[in-house]
C-alpha cells in the first residue's frame, strides 16, 4: 500500500472511479493529477469534492505535459483508442484502471459479475445471499455503487468482494476474479467496441486469467456464453431455465434446483421469487449457482431469494394511482432488455402503455 508515495500518478477522468482512486492515491502519498475533458460548470461538485486535497485538477482536455506521470491511470469511460492514450503508449507510460489495482490490491476473493443484462440484479443479489450466510463481511461494488478502491485497506482475507464489471473495466483486465460470472451476450456498446467480436473478447477477460482453483459460473442457455467455456482454466459451472444439467442449477417440476457431484438439493419454489420475468429467473439461477460453489447453505439462499426486492430503474414499481401501476425500467437501454420486460407481464397483455425515448430525445429535452 506504500507504493506510490511520491509517484507521479495521472487519472483520465472525473467520473466516481476516477474520483475514488484520486483520494486513496492522496492517501498512498502519491503526487495526484486528474484531467477531463469537460469544464467547471460541469464539474463544480467533483471539483469541490476535492478542495483541500493536493490534487492537481486539469479541466477542458488533456494536454501532453499530463504523462509526465510514473503511471496513467484511465477511467472505464476513456477508450483505449484516444489520443491521450496513443501518446501514452508511445512515450512508454504505464497504463492501468482503479479496477485492475483494486485486484491487485484486494486480499479477499473476488466475485466478478458481467453480461450484457443483468449483471446488476445478480451482483446485489448475491451479495444479499452472502450476507445472510453471516459467516464473512462483504463488500459489494464495482460498476455499481461506490467503487472500492477507496476502502481496499479495510477488507480482510476473510472477507467476500462481489463486483459488477463492465465491457470497458473488463477491456483492459490482465487478472480475473476467483468466482467469474457471465449472465448473457448481446450486441452492446459497439461505438466503443466497434465489433461484437470485440465486445465479446473484453468481456471474456473475466474468464481468460483464471486458474484451475477457479469457477466460472455460465448461462449455458445462451450459445454465445456457452461458447467461452474454452477460455478458463477454472471449473465450469451452468444455470439454465430450459434444461436439467449436469453441475450448477436449474429448473425443476416448480423448483429452482442446485446439482453438485450428482447430488441435488431444491432451493426454493419458483412462486417464491419476488422478481418479475423469465430473465429475472435467470439472475436468480445463476446468483444460487454462485452461492452454493462458495458453500452457502441451501436456508440461507432461500431466505435471501424470498425477501430480496430488486433494485432501482429495473421493473421498480414506483406509485400505483387510479388502478394503474407505473413502472420505472430506464435501465432497458437496450431492445433485448425492453422485450424482457414487456416479457415479465404478459398476463397484462393489452393493458401495457410504454413510454420510452433515448438520448437524443433526453437531450432535446
Amino acid at each position: 500500500m506504500t507504493g506510490f508515495a511520491n509517484r507521479r500518478v495521472t487519472i483520465i477522468g472525473m467520473a466516481r472511479e476516477g474520483m475514488a482512486l484520486a483520494r486513496f492515491m492522496v492517501r498512498q502519498g502519491a503526487r495526484v493529477l486528474i484531467s477531463d475533458r469537460r469544464g467547471l460548470a460541469d464539474l463544480a461538485d467533483e471539483v469541490g469534492q476535492l478542495a483541500g486535497l493536493p490534487i492537481t485538477c486539469v479541466l477542458r482536455g488533456h494536454p501532453l505535459d499530463i504523462l509526465n506521470a510514473d503511471v496513467l491511470f484511465l477511467s472505464p469511460g476513456v477508450p483505449r483508442q484516444s489520443e491521450i492514450v496513443h501518446q501514452a503508449e508511445a512515450r512508454g507510460v504505464p497504463l492501468s484502471s482503479a479496477t485492475e489495482l483494486f485486484f491487485e490490491l484486494c486480499r479477499a476473493p473476488i466475485i466478478g459479475i458481467t453480461g450484457s443484462s443483468g449483471k446488476t440484479t445478480t451482483t446485489s443479489l448475491i451479495g444479499e445471499i452472502l450476507k445472510a450466510g453471516r459467516r464473512r463481511k462483504v463488500w459489494v461494488g464495482g460498476n455499481i455503487g461506490q467503487p472500492l478502491i477507496e476502502f481496499v485497506e479495510d477488507i480482510r482475507p476473510s472477507d467476500w468482494v462481489v463486483l459488477e464489471l463492465s465491457s470497458f473495466q473488463l477491456e483492459p483486465m490482465r487478472q480475473s476474479p476467483h468466482v467469474a460470472v457471465v449472465t448473457n451476450l448481446r450486441p452492446n456498446h459497439l461505438d466503443r467496441h466497434g465489433t461484437f467480436e470485440a465486445y465479446k473478447a473484453a468481456k471474456a477477460n473475466i474468464l481468460r486469467y483464471q486458474s484451475a482453483d477457479d469457477v466460472a459460473v455460465l448461462n449455458w442457455d445462451d450459445p454465445q456464453v456457452r461458447a467461452l467455456a474454452d477460455r478458463t482454466e477454472g471449473q465450469v459451472l451452468w444455470f439454465s431455465r430450459r434444461r436439467e444439467i449436469p453441475e450448477g442449477t436449474f429448473l425443476a417440476d416448480g423448483w429452482i434446483v442446485s446439482r453438485a457431484e450428482g447430488q441435488e438439493t431444491r432451493i426454493c419454489r419458483l412462486s417464491e421469487i419476488p422478481l418479475p420475468g423469465a430473465h429475472n429467473v435467470e439472475n436468480v439461477l445463476a446468483a444460487v449457482c454462485v452461492a452454493r460453489a462458495v458453500g452457502v447453505s441451501r436456508s440461507s439462499i432461500a431466505r435471501a431469494v424470498a425477501t430480496f426486492k430488486g433494485v432501482p430503474h429495473r421493473l421498480e414499481v414506483v406509485r400505483q394511482v387510479d388502478g394503474v401501476t407505473w413502472i420505472n425500467d430506464s435501465i432497458a437501454t437496450s431492445p433485448d432488455r425492453t422485450v424482457a420486460a414487456l416479457r415479465a407481464f404478459d398476463r397484462h397483455r393489452g393493458q401495457i402503455i410504454l413510454l420510452a425515448g433515448g438520448a437524443r430525445q433526453a437531450r432535446a429535452l
